[in-house]
């Protein structure tokens, strides 16, 4: 599931870009290596979802994939430009920060409450699920 919302969120922001540089190129692939490691943690967490490592990795992967998939957005709006689509479109980006917020306190709950922290994680998956209206807006815009 979280691959697949990256998936489609990773397409829909591209798409209103109109080109890329070296150092996008690099930090597309610093989020590919994180989705990447997805399936492994998920294998991993799936079999021992009681157990407080596993379920803290987990949380340090996708903690790790919004990291990488912010220092994305930010470099492709500083190359756009804040006035660019892709600007217009991400703003301050709080969506991103408030993932990177529950990642990190799932994350530190694993070891005590580990349900909670599958709650947490399915709660930014949840707020992600529908690809970023903020970009729809943009390109419906003439």
């Amino acid at each position: 599931l979280y691959v697949g919302i990256y998936w489609n969120n990773h397409h829909h922001m591209l798409q209103v870009c109109g080109s890329v540089t070296r150092e996008i190129l690099w930090a597309n692939l610093h989020l590919l290596f994180w989705l990447s490691l997805i399936p492994f943690a998920s294998a991993w967490m799936g079999e021992n979802y009681r157990a407080a490592v596993p379920v803290a990795f987990y949380g340090c992967v996708l903690l790790a994939t919004a990291i990488a998939y912010m220092i994305l957005a930010r470099l492709l709006v500083r190359h756009e430009g804040a006035d660019s689509a892709i600007g217009r479109a991400i703003g301050r980006d709080g969506k991103t920060l408030g993932s990177i917020a529950g990642d990190a306190a799932a994350s530190e709950a694993a070891p005590f409450l580990p349900f909670l922290s599958l709650g947490l994680y399915a709660a930014v998956a949840l707020s992600w699920l529908i690809p970023d209206r903020r970009i729809e807006q943009v390109l419906a815009q003439p």
